[in-house]
């Protein structure tokens, strides 16, 4: 394996994502982007169970704990884990932690669409 974002072929980027359908959506077109951006960069979905995910949908506690989505994610990605995350901005907090912060965001769809 070469040095990581090297591009070069044995590249691996490690891209941490919850496992619900929305969360991989979103991670696998930044997966994609990634890979045509940076032909021989291989990228892989590393599915983190969060906090949130153990809550009953729409549970009182899920509502008022914005970041009960993203704390697995983070821990992991300050640990060397994964390399980088990818998140709804909806379930981010205002504050992130020492050490993180957000470095692209992709391209809002039609706010429009239902």
């Amino acid at each position: 394996m070469t040095q990581k974002g090297s591009g070069r072929p044995g590249a691996l980027l490690k891209i941490g994502t919850r496992g619900s359908k929305l969360a991989l959506a979103q991670a696998g077109m930044v997966k994609e982007a990634l890979e045509r951006a940076q032909p021989g960069l291989a990228c892989e979905l590393v599915v983190i169970r969060t906090s949130g995910d153990a809550l009953p949908a729409k549970s009182d506690e899920q509502a008022a704990l914005k970041g009960l989505f993203v704390k697995e994610i983070e821990e992991a990605l300050l640990a060397g884990k994964v390399d980088l995350a990818v998140h709804s901005a909806k379930d981010l907090e205002s504050d992130l932690p020492k050490g993180l912060a957000i470095a692209a965001v992709l391209k809002r769809e039609d706010p429009r669409d239902a």
